[in-house]
């Protein structure tokens, strides 16, 4: 009986940067990963360890040098930027450290516009997450009206409104009040539970980490931090 597929894979993915004195430096080696279905996991690494590459050329936002990443038994890294923009509208939730949400849009039409890229714009939905998200109250507020949590859980909402099938988060809680981090983490957890999405989620929060079963360390996974050690 063939063992399942998992849902991503990667496989030799190498990134190098040229420093402005001249000197390449790899930033990203990694000989294998994977994540199945509905899993969850979370990396835990320090800041400028190369975590948010990692995301970046997972969302197909940057591309390696060498490697593949498989989505589905399929090899999105040769796609082009079209298609990987509509891949990633489709299959891929993106929660950014900095929320990157539209300033002059509401909290609806923000979450509307990461439909609308995605080919299903579905305004009850929208409505229906930011509402479960404590913001039924605040959907004509733009991000500036909003506080930071509130643009936290816009940005929860954008990310899993169409349904994608993996969601990657950037240090998700970085920005909030440690009162409600872990409210925040709970909320992107149970949405991805609800939509069946995976969860990849990386921090340097002990506090998140230690919330999932599935921890790893960025060190075992990325080799290039072997050198810099």
């Amino acid at each position: 009986m063939l063992a399942s597929m998992a849902l991503l894979e990667l496989a030799g993915l190498k990134k190098v940067y040229r420093s402005p004195d001249g000197e390449y430096q790899t930033v990203l080696d990694v000989e294998s990963f994977q994540i199945d279905s509905s899993e969850e996991v979370a990396i835990a690494g320090t800041s400028g360890c190369g975590k948010t590459t990692f995301l970046n050329i997972i969302a197909g936002l940057a591309r390696p040098d060498s490697g593949t990443v498989t989505f589905d038994g399929v090899d999105v890294t040769g796609y082009s930027e079209p298609k990987r923009d509509a891949w990633r509208a489709k299959e891929l939730g993106y929660v950014f450290q900095t929320f990157n949400l539209l300033g002059g849009y509401t909290a609806l039409e923000n979450v509307l516009l990461g439909m609308v890229f995605g080919g299903k714009a579905d305004r009850g939905f929208a409505k229906e997450l930011l509402e479960r998200l404590g913001l039924g109250h605040r959907l004509n507020h733009r991000p500036g009206q909003l506080s930071i949590g509130q643009q936290q859980r816009v940005a929860l909402a954008r990310a899993l409104a169409n349904r994608p099938r993996i969601v990657l988060a950037d240090e998700p809680t970085g920005n909030l009040d440690p009162r409600f981090a872990l409210e925040a983490l709970d909320l992107l957890r149970s949405l991805c539970k609800d939509v069946g999405a995976a969860l990849l989620c990386v921090s340097h929060d002990v506090r998140v980490l230690d919330a999932f079963d599935n921890n790893l360390d960025f060190a075992d996974i990325n080799r290039a931090m072997e050198t810099k050690a």
